[in-house]
């Protein structure tokens, strides 16, 4: 339980704290406490590139290498790295800038199966979360870039839910680059052929949200170009 969650609990007292946690009209006390703990974190760390991909990747695959690569790019130049916090992608994410000495920070979402805190988040980086629209929140806030590797239904979920938020004016433009052509390039035929041109649900601009690379040094790049010519600040 966190600080914030025992000062809730205290001045609640008199209502039984998993009654606060599961009854609706009480559960906004447990959100208010993930928000200012993420918040009170997150400020401090500086200009963030969050790194998404699979929990199930293992070190052998050629993706958790990547992912290392860029992180250190990353830190090298000084940026901090920011992912879900667990094994697989985000490990790698978080070692590649831990071991390069840059600020490695893991959200992290507390799940019945599969997740669990990596042992590369900075022991004052670490947040723990209930709530997957509180954590989205917090990487939408502190991410100056998004760099998806191949994943499964969270990183399409965080991906075009930035994606969204960009296109609809809620947040600052930001790089948002996938990684692994072979693995996305059939995702953006669709989006182009059937989204775009088919079923005109999107503007032919909308393209220009995401890039899509194949090697480190690319990826690396693009949120390098990017802010060649911009002072990085929050996104809201």
């Amino acid at each position: 339980m966190t600080e914030d969650e025992s000062k809730i609990k205290r001045k609640f007292k008199k209502k039984d704290w998993n009654e606060i946690k599961t009854n609706d009209s009480w559960i906004i006390f447990k959100v208010m406490a993930e928000f200012v703990e993420g918040f009170d974190k997150m400020a401090k760390i500086g200009p963030c590139v969050s790194i998404f991909g699979s929990a199930r990747t293992k070190k052998e695959n050629k993706y958790f290498g990547m992912a290392e690569g860029i992180a250190a790019k990353l830190a090298e130049k000084g940026y901090g790295v920011i992912t879900g916090g667990g094994p697989g992608i985000m490990e790698a994410g978080n070692k590649g800038a831990f071991e390069a000495g840059g600020r490695s920070a893991g959200l992290n979402i507390e799940l019945p199966f599969e997740q669990f805190n990596n042992r590369y988040i900075d022991s004052d980086k670490l947040i723990n979360f209930d709530y997957f629209f509180v954590r989205k929140v917090m990487f939408m806030k502190y991410s100056q870039g998004f760099i998806a590797l191949p994943g499964g239904f969270g990183t399409f979920d965080e991906l075009f839910e930035a994606m969204t938020l960009i296109q609809t004016g809620k947040i600052g433009r930001f790089p948002i680059v996938l990684v692994g052509k072979s693995y996305w390039e059939g995702l953006v035929d669709w989006i182009k052929k059937t989204v775009l041109e088919t079923e005109n649900n999107i503007s032919p601009k909308d393209l220009d949200l995401f890039t899509l690379v194949d090697t480190v040094d690319e990826a690396v790049k693009c949120i390098d170009d990017f802010y060649s010519n911009y002072l990085l600040k929050p996104n809201f």
